[in-house]
């Protein structure tokens, strides 16, 4: 998620599930490239894909806000106490 390239990403899917297609549209770099951030955000499991006949659709995976949580340091999760 460090990459801005990603932010974007799950910002467009963040409201539903899209082909690579739709995500370039509006984020506008090289197919490879997106391919290539696709893939990271896949592998970590941010993002889950289901075929559809040729075309491949994206959409962030149901527990990726628990992944999220878990890998930021415990000083940022842990409540604050007065």
């Amino acid at each position: 998620m460090s990459d801005p390239i990603r932010l974007r990403i799950l910002d467009r899917l963040a409201s539903c599930k899209q082909c690579v297609c739709e995500i370039q549209e509006s984020v506008a770099v090289a197919p490879n490239l997106l391919s290539y951030h696709l893939r990271v955000l896949r592998d970590a499991g941010l993002v889950e894909t289901t075929r559809r006949g040729r075309w491949v659709d994206y959409e962030i995976a149901s527990d990726a806000a628990g992944l999220i949580t878990g890998a930021l340091p415990s000083a940022v999760t842990a409540p604050q106490t007065a």
